[in-house]
């Protein structure tokens, strides 16, 4: 379940990083610059995705009982 949490974040992070790059390269034309934030809002797009399906994912382990809340740790 770990290795699953993990490989979703770097997922995210890849689609977020793929979006930064796409909002900062330069264009020639103004054909280009359509294209690139259609590649960047595509990207973001697949970000909020993936976050949706990883909190559908933590809620329905937690439901199942494959992960226990823990609570928060209290300071003796």
């Amino acid at each position: 379940m770990t290795y699953a949490v993990a490989l979703f974040f770097l997922a995210i992070l890849a689609c977020l990083a793929a979006a930064g790059f796409f909002l900062l390269r330069k264009g020639d034309d103004g054909a280009n610059d359509a294209q690139r934030s259609q590649r960047m809002a595509r990207a973001l797009a697949w970000r909020v995705g993936l976050s949706v399906v990883l909190f559908l994912c933590l809620l329905l382990a937690w439901k199942l009982g494959y992960i226990q809340p823990t609570g928060l740790l209290r300071a003796a």
